[in-house]
């Protein structure tokens, strides 16, 4: 996660805390506020499903294959995002929190309402609807959390962050409230060593070091690799 976090550091040197960061990927949706280098706070994130993992749920429902993110993204482009509504998860209250189980369900049950030919017929607009809902939460939530807590600066990260929807629409609509976005270059949005050796050299530079007794802790939360957070 704090590799995902320092892949924008990257693509974009001059970035500098304060951040919200909104973490998006097959195993992760998270927003977190990042006070300054090695500072985190997770303000939201997934209470079932991670938006990338919906992505992949949802291509299997129709018949697209592994990994979903990219085909179901571009396949939206020439659908009909209002061909039918599906549910945002969360969407009412004032958590930071995200649900997708839901929304996952919603696209199986739609798709079994339908015989084959129409569905094939409206695949592109199943897309596009399906993105709409899945992306939209994750805008309104991140621009109300940067509202609410005082970023003005935004940064995506992830494997989801290659997404092309929610790249324009998050930079539109945080243009409407002078915030600022930046994303990833598409080569550091997924798994990558570049993002974790930069992470790693910012702990460098903060003077902190490990021996090569280090072990692994593969579920390690966000927060306690932070430094502090007041």
């Amino acid at each position: 996660l704090e590799g995902h976090i320092y892949s924008n550091f990257l693509s974009h040197p001059e970035l500098q805390p304060p951040l919200l960061v909104l973490i998006v990927s097959g195993g992760h949706t998270m927003l977190v506020g990042m006070k300054d280098h090695l500072h985190y706070r997770t303000l939201g994130s997934t209470r079932d499903d991670a938006v990338g993992e919906a992505y992949d749920k949802v291509a299997k429902i129709l018949g697209l294959g592994y990994p979903g993110g990219p085909v179901i993204d571009r396949l939206a482009q020439q659908g009909d995002p209002n061909f039918v509504t599906f549910p945002k998860g969360l969407e009412k209250g004032t958590t930071f929190d995200f649900s997708y189980s839901g929304l996952k369900t919603a696209v199986l049950n739609f798709v079994r309402s339908l015989d084959e030919a129409t569905l094939k017929a409206h695949l592109a607009d199943v897309c596009a609807a399906f993105q709409k809902a899945a992306i939209d939460i994750l805008v309104e939530k991140t621009i109300r959390a940067a509202r609410t807590f005082g970023f003005k600066t935004i940064t995506v990260a992830g494997g989801v962050a290659a997404n092309s929807y929610l790249r324009r629409a998050l930079k539109e609509q945080a243009e409407q409230y002078h915030l600022q976005v930046f994303s990833p270059a598409m080569e550091f949005c997924m798994d990558n060593g570049a993002m974790i050796a930069r992470a790693a050299l910012e702990r460098l530079r903060q003077g902190y070091v490990s021996n090569l007794e280090l072990n692994a802790f593969p579920t390690l939360p966000l927060d306690e690799l932070s430094v502090t957070y007041e």
